[in-house]
C-alpha cells in the first residue's frame, strides 16, 4: 500500500522520512498553499453577503507545486496529513485536502516533537481535520484581512504611514502612550538615610510603626539631628525560605529570556528554535532536538517527566528531584501543546554541541537547562531579618545564607542568587550595637522605561494580545513600517508612528484598544474550541468597524507632508518628504500627477527578477552612499532590500535574501533557508 505523507516543511520531511517505512514517501507543501483572493467588495477575497465566505487561490508561485502534490496523492491509496500541530498547521492540512481533492483516503496526524517514538505513535492514530481549528484560523485571517486592507488604505490617504493592522496598532499605541508618560514625567527627588555597621547596612525604613517617606534635604537633616549612633537590637528573626524553579519556556518566556541572557532578536530565537524543532544530524541520526516552539503551555508530558526525574536522580542525587510547575490558568492559555523542551533528557548540550552552530547550542542549551531545572528540587536558604531602633525610629537589615542549591545546580549561569550575610546579632550578650556612621542619599524618582522587545512581548502576552506565533511578526512590522526607531534595544515611536495613532484613536478607538484586542482574542480560542460561530463573530465585528471607517473616511484631515524648502524642477511644486520602506525621502508634492524624485545614483546590473511587478531588482545606492537593492520600476513598484536578493521565492511570494554572512532568509517569513 502506498502512502503519501505531507508535511509543510523540506527540511521536516528529511527527518520524518528516516522514521517511516519504504511503503511511505514524504513530501512538503512548502507553507501554505493557498491565502485569500484580492476579490471582491475593497478586494477582501471574502463575501460580506454570504457570512464572510473566503474565495481562496493558490498563492504566486505554488501552481506548479500543487499540481505535483494532486498527481502524488491520485497515485497513492491514502495520504497522510501531517502539518504543524496548531491553528495554521489545521489549516494548511485543510486546504491541502481541499485543494487536492482528498475524502475518505486521508487522515490528519499531528506530534509535538519530530522523534521516532512520537512519530510511530502519531500515525497510529489518524484522525479527521478539526474543523474548528480551521474556522479559527480563517476568522483570524479574515478579520486582519478586513482591519489591514481597510485601514491600511485609510492611513495611506490620511498620512505618511503605510499600513495598520489589528494587534500591530495596539502594540504601536502602548510604545506611543509610553513615550507620552515618559515626556510628561517630572522627576522628585527624595532621601534615604542608612546606618553603616562594621560589617552590614540598615535602611531607615519607619517611624515608630509608620512608613517613612524623606522628600527634602531639610527634613533628613531633622532626622539626622535625632539620631545616634547607638542602636538596640529589636528583634532578630532567621527561618528557612524555599525558592522554586521556573516553568519550562513557552514562546513568550523563550524570547524574552533569550534576548536578556543571551542577546538575540526574537526574531533569531525563533529562526534557531525553527531548526531545533525540525531536526538535525547528531551522530548517525537525524532527530528533532526540541519540542514545538509555538506554545503559551508550560504542561510537559509525562513521559518526559519520568524520564527526567530518572535522570536528576542518577546525575544528582535523589534529594534534588522536584515537581512539574502549573501554569497560571487563564482564558488566553491554550493547552494543547506541551511547553518547550528538549526531546530528550539523556542528549544533553555538550554531547551533541559538535553538531550545532555556536547559536544553535547556547539557544539549546538554554532550553534544555530550563527544562531541566523546572522538574528539580527548590533552592532552600536561610532567610535572617533584623530590626533596629535609634529614638523610635526603625532601621532594617536582611540577608540570607545558601542551605541546599536545588535547581540551582543547573540553572546558576541564568539566575543570580547572591548570598548577604548578616552577623549572628541573636548572639549578642549587649542588646545594642553601635554604628560606624549614618549617612543620607540623594535620589531621583525616574519615569517607565521605553519598552524593550522582551519587555514588549511580555506586556503583550500579559495584556492578552496576539498569540505565541505573531509576537515577532508584530514587533518587525512595527520596524519595517518606520513607526519604531531602536536606540540601545529600546523602542521609540517615529513621527509617523505617533500620527498614525493619534488617527486611529481619533476614529477607531472603541476597537484599537487593549480590553478589545484581548477580548477578540478569546472569542477566537471560544470558536476553535467550538463555542462561538465564527462567521457570527466576524459579523459582529464587522457591524461596529464599517461605519467607523466611513466615518473616518469623510472626517478624518489629511496630514500635511513636511516640506524640504526646495521645488520640484518639472512642475515647480514643493519637494516635501515621504516615508519609504528604507525611511525619509524626497518626492514631489503633486504625486501622482508628477512622480519626480531625486534620484539616487545606482549600478545597472541586473540582480534578479521583481516578484512583484516582473521589473529587474538592481543594485543601488543611497545618497549617503549606502548599497541597497530595489526595483527598476520605482515608484511604481516599491521593493526594496539591504540584503541582497537570491533570486529565490519564498512560499510566501517574497524574495529570499543573503546577509553579508551569508545567511539565506525570507524578510517576510523570517524563516531560515
Amino acid at each position: 500500500m502506498k502512502k503519501l505523507v505531507i508535511v509543510e516543511s523540506p527540511s521536516k520531511s528529511k527527518t520524518i522520512e528516516k522514521y517511516l517505512g519504504k511503503d511511505y514517501k514524504v513530501v512538503s507543501s512548502k507553507g501554505h498553499i493557498r491565502d485569500l483572493a484580492t476579490s471582491g467588495k475593497y478586494g477582501l477575497g471574502v463575501d460580506l453577503e454570504d457570512n464572510f465566505k473566503p474565495n481562496y487561490k493558490i498563492i504566486a508561485g505554488k501552481n506548479k507545486l500543487v499540481t505535483e502534490l494532486k498527481k502524488e496523492a491520485k497515485n497513492s491509496d491514502y495520504v497522510v496529513l501531517a502539518t504543524d500541530p496548531d491553528r495554521e498547521g489545521e489549516a494548511i492540512s485543510w486546504h491541502l485536502k481541499d485543494a487536492l481533492s482528498l475524502d475518505k483516503n486521508y487522515g490528519r496526524v499531528v506530534f509535538n516533537e519530530i522523534t521516532k517514538d512520537a512519530i510511530v505513535k502519531a500515525f497510529e492514530s489518524p484522525r479527521d481535520i478539526d474543523m474548528d481549528l480551521v474556522h479559527s484560523q480563517e476568522s483570524r485571517r479574515i478579520l486582519d484581512r478586513i482591519i489591514g486592507f481597510r485601514l491600511s488604505k485609510l492611513m495611506q490617504n490620511k498620512t505618511e504611514g503605510k499600513s495598520a493592522g489589528r494587534v500591530q496598532s495596539v502594540a504601536l499605541k502602548l510604545i506611543v502612550d509610553r513615550e507620552r508618560e515618559i515626556e510628561a514625567f517630572t522627576p522628585e527627588e527624595y532621601f534615604t538615610i542608612e546606618a553603616i555597621f562594621n560589617d552590614f547596612e540598615a535602611k531607615l525604613t519607619k517611624y515608630k510603626e509608620k512608613k517613612i517617606e524623606i522628600k527634602t534635604e531639610v527634613e533628613a537633616n531633622e532626622i539626622l539631628d535625632k539620631l545616634s549612633n547607638t542602636f538596640k537590637i529589636e528583634s532578630v528573626e532567621s527561618k528557612e525560605k524555599a525558592k522554586k524553579s521556573q516553568a519550562p519556556f513557552t514562546t513568550s518566556t523563550l524570547t524574552q529570556t533569550a534576548s536578556i541572557k543571551l542577546g538575540f532578536s526574537a526574531s533569531k530565537t525563533m529562526r534557531l528554535a525553527q531548526g531545533l524543532y525540525e531536526g538535525k544530524s547528531v551522530g548517525s541520526e537525524h532527530v528533532g532536538l526540541i519540542s514545538y516552539m509555538r506554545t503559551d503551555s508550560v504542561r510537559l508530558s509525562d513521559v518526559f517527566i519520568k524520564e527526567t526525574q530518572g535522570f536528576i536522580a542518577g546525575k544528582y542525587g535523589k534529594e534534588y528531584i522536584g515537581y512539574a510547575k502549573q501554569g497560571k490558568t487563564t482564558d488566553n492559555v491554550q493547552d494543547a501543546h506541551e511547553a518547550i523542551r528538549p526531546t530528550s533528557i539523556n542528549r544533553t548540550p555538550e554531547s551533541i554541541k559538535e553538531y550545532l552552530t555556536a547559536d544553535e547550542y547556547k539557544l539549546y542549551n538554554l532550553i534544555y537547562v530550563r527544562a531541566l531545572a523546572s522538574l528539580m528540587a527548590d533552592q532552600k536558604v536561610m532567610a535572617t531579618s533584623i530590626v533596629l531602633d535609634n529614638n523610635d525610629y526603625k532601621f532594617n537589615a536582611s540577608g540570607q545564607v545558601e542551605t541546599f542549591d536545588g535547581y540551582l545546580k543547573v540553572y546558576g549561569d541564568f539566575e543570580e542568587s547572591k548570598d548577604k550575610v548578616l552577623p549572628d546579632l541573636a548572639s549578642y550578650n549587649s542588646k545594642v550595637i553601635t554604628s560606624k556612621d549614618i549617612t543620607k542619599t540623594s535620589h531621583f524618582t525616574e519615569p517607565p522605561a521605553r519598552f524593550t522587545e522582551d519587555k514588549l512581548i511580555k506586556e503583550l502576552e500579559s495584556l492578552g494580545i496576539g498569540r505565541p506565533s505573531t509576537y515577532v511578526k508584530i514587533i518587525e512590522v512595527l520596524k519595517e513600517r518606520k513607526y519604531i526607531t531602536v536606540e540601545s534595544k529600546k523602542f521609540i515611536p517615529t513621527k509617523v508612528g505617533i500620527t498614525v495613532t493619534d488617527k486611529l484613536q481619533e476614529f477607531f478607538s472603541s476597537i484599537i484598544n487593549v480590553e478589545y484586542t484581548s477580548n477578540m482574542e478569546t472569542d477566537l480560542d471560544k470558536v476553535a474550541e467550538g463555542k462561538e460561530v465564527w462567521y457570527e463573530l466576524l459579523d459582529k465585528f464587522y457591524k461596529d468597524f464599517d461605519p467607523l471607517v466611513n466615518e473616518a473616511k469623510e472626517g478624518m484631515e489629511k496630514e500635511a507632508p513636511e516640506e524640504t524648502g526646495e521645488t520640484c524642477p518639472e512642475c515647480g511644486r514643493p519637494l516635501v518628504y515621504r516615508y519609504g520602506k528604507f525611511g525619509k525621502f524626497a518626492a514631489c508634492s503633486g504625486y501622482p500627477e508628477c512622480k519626480y524624485i531625486p534620484k539616487v545614483e545606482k549600478e545597472t546590473k541586473v540582480i534578479c527578477k521583481c516578484p512583484k511587478c516582473g521589473g529587474n531588482i538592481v543594485e543601488k545606492k543611497t545618497r549617503k552612499g549606502k548599497v541597497f537593492y530595489g526595483c527598476d520600476n520605482y515608484p511604481k513598484c516599491t521593493y526594496a532590500s539591504w540584503n541582497k536578493p537570491t533570486g529565490e521565492v519564498c512560499t510566501c511570494g517574497e524574495l529570499i535574501v543573503e546577509t553579508t554572512k551569508g545567511e539565506k532568509y525570507c524578510p517576510n517569513c523570517d524563516k531560515k533557508e
